[in-house]
């Protein structure tokens, strides 16, 4: 798999003009390497691959990564790539400028004594977009968990328990049926505070009669599952139910019509348009989704300023959602998989208004 990746790889360095890269990011190091330890640089040249770790990693790299040559870097990892780029007559090194910092750049500037350093954007990021089969099936396992999750918290919620501790309890069942953590932290928002499109758990106690939602996920075997649910304690009133109800459809509506070839932003329409039809566009002020694998936020987006085209293999949450300061919010949310025809839900959580106690 990782071989497969490395060429996919060195191929964009050649249609981007680039002699060699060099990889800091962890999540773009695990991807090509397969390392999944904490300290770590790629290093590929037009014909040769390195790894690079400190003492700590190398029995764990010398496990993990496959086809690559493992160095163990001494207290300066730049000055061990600065010998190799020499050796091998290399003039510039291209790197990933999202997540290298200034300073970084300009100390590694002074240490490789005139190799040009060449900004590169995204370039593993843009491998990562489009998932293996592997890799779904990973993420499909990570749906399958939040969904278990969600079915155990319903058996949970209650008036008069702290969202805090309902949170608590999510992160313990994931973690206790495999997650490495949950995926981010979790939102569990109730009452107004259901407003909040990120409202993370807080101390306030669950009351009757209002809305709690539900965005969570779990981080399993290095991959994200998003899922969001929001369920009625007590009775819900006509204000509940409506907007409730145009949240689902624009929601359906989208997972009806998704496809491969549409754009972003023809994807977020499908469920803008009928949002705001209801008059609640001002309601819904964040994007229909965004893309989900390694990082809980990657590309693609489903949004009004993405002309990204959807293909097969794009992994995104559909997630709309209507928030009304003072009284509460909606959202539903899915993971899916673009696939030649259209689409695979990942996550499979009832949809209908669910209401408690």
């Amino acid at each position: 798999m990782t071989t497969t990746r490395v060429e996919r790889l060195r191929k964009l360095l050649e249609e981007n003009s680039l002699d060699a890269l060099l990889i800091a990011s962890p999540y773009n190091r695990r991807y090509i390497s397969g390392f999944t330890g904490s300290a770590g640089f790629v290093l590929l040249t037009s014909g040769d691959n390195y790894f690079l770790t400190d003492f700590r990693y190398r029995e764990q790299a010398a496990k993990q990564v496959q086809g690559f040559t493992i160095i163990e870097h001494g207290t300066s990892p730049i000055d061990d790539i600065r010998g190799i780029l020499e050796k091998a007559g290399i003039a510039s090194l291209g790197f990933e400028q999202e997540h290298v910092s200034y300073g970084e750049y300009l100390q590694w500037g002074k240490t490789l004594n005139g190799i040009a350093l060449k900004p590169a954007a995204g370039l593993v990021e843009k491998l990562r977009m489009t998932k293996d089969d592997a890799e779904l099936q990973v993420m499909q396992d990570a749906a399958d968990l939040a969904d278990r999750t969600f079915k155990h918290i319903l058996g949970v919620l209650a008036t008069g328990i702290r969202e805090s501790d309902i949170a608590l309890e999510m992160e313990v069942f994931m973690r206790s049926n495999g997650a490495t953590s949950s995926s981010f932290d979790t939102i569990v928002a109730s009452g107004e505070r259901s407003a909040l499109p990120h409202g993370v758990a807080s101390d306030r106690i669950i009351g009757t009669n209002e809305f709690v939602k539900l965005d969570f996920g779990a981080y399993y075997n290095g991959y994200c599952s998003d899922l969001t649910r929001t369920v009625v304690i007590g009775k819900p009133s006509d204000k509940h139910n409506e907007i409730y109800n145009i949240v689902l459809e624009a929601q359906l509506h989208a997972l009806a019509n998704i496809r491969p070839g549409m754009t972003g932003m023809e994807a977020d329409a499908l469920c803008r348009d009928i949002i705001t039809k209801y008059g609640y566009g001002d309601n819904f002020g964040h994007g229909t989704g965004h893309g989900l694998g390694m990082e809980i936020h990657e590309a693609p987006r489903l949004s009004r300023l993405s002309d990204t085209i959807l293909t097969p293999g794009m992994t995104v949450t559909v997630e709309p959602g209507i928030y009304v300061p003072g009284f509460g919010g909606v959202r539903i949310e899915d993971d899916i998989v673009i696939t030649e025809s259209g689409i695979k839900i990942l996550t499979s959580s009832p949809k209908e208004l669910i209401c408690l106690g």
